[in-house]
């Protein structure tokens, strides 16, 4: 492997085993040590400055600062789909979110994306650390506890990387309901952020505005995509009335259900 062949350790992880909260706040113990910060990269998100990670890292100048997340921009081979995804959340402009931006920003207050993030030890350590009974969403349900905490997020464009993905209809459904999943069983914690619906409405409008600039023969997909992913959330929140057999085959996260 590249990665030990340049002197770095790997710790590998049966998919098996693997949990969204649980395996970080395992790497966040093994690894952290005595480190006043931490940064969060998946496998598949390639840096696009060297000077991303300082930039990040600068991000926790302001003391308040307790998570910082960078810009994600789409690979090149990104669909209009997946570009607008990218576009979408992960703007331009820097911004530092507090519990009392939640009237104005509602669930986009706690957004956040381990898929590059750094986080404050001290602060994650403080209240509690990854949860690790998620399906997913731990990096937003760790942005929540830190918001209550009284820590900022940082939100910094400058600190860029390439990440983007061109889901097939199935996997979209299936993220979208381990999404409905994930908002069903932490309903306190995200009702405390004002739920998901005013977002997704905000995504449907930029979307249809987006592709009919860059690609209006995508318009029918993305309607038919945005009625599958409706249905995969709602389901995902009733999960609970679901046979085991159907919640498994319904989610990404085939593991979770094991």
């Amino acid at each position: 492997m590249a990665a030990e062949a340049a002197g770095l350790t790997v710790q590998r992880i049966k998919r098996a085993a693997f949990n969204h909260g649980a395996t970080r706040q395992q790497a966040l113990e093994r690894f952290a040590g005595d480190a006043d910060f931490v940064v969060f990269l998946t496998q598949d998100a390639v840096l696009a400055d060297p000077q991303s990670l300082n930039l990040l890292l600068s991000s926790f100048d302001d003391t308040a600062v307790a998570a910082a997340y960078g810009r994600q921009m789409p690979h090149d081979n990104a669909t209009a789909l997946a570009a607008h995804a990218r576009l979408f959340n992960y703007p331009d402009q820097c911004h530092t979110s507090r519990l009392a931006d939640v009237p104005v920003r509602g669930i986009k207050t706690c957004f956040l994306s381990n898929s590059f993030a750094a986080y404050r030890v001290q602060a994650v350590q403080e209240v509690g650390g990854f949860a690790k009974d998620v399906i997913l969403g731990e990096d937003t349900h760790l942005a929540a506890r830190l918001l209550q905490a009284g820590y900022a997020i940082r939100y910094h464009s400058g600190a860029k990387v390439y990440h983007s993905h061109n889901y097939a209809v199935v996997e979209e459904f299936q993220r979208y309901f381990d999404i409905g999943v994930f908002h069903a069983q932490q309903s306190r914690l995200m009702s405390a952020f004002g739920g998901a619906g005013q977002e997704g409405v905000k995504f449907v409008r930029s979307q249809a505005a987006y592709l009919l600039r860059h690609a209006p023969w995508r318009l029918p997909e993305a309607v038919y995509r945005n009625c599958l992913k409706a249905m995969a959330y709602r389901l995902g929140k009733r999960q609970a009335s679901l046979p085991l057999a159907m919640r498994r085959f319904m989610s990404m996260s085939k593991g979770y259900w094991a």
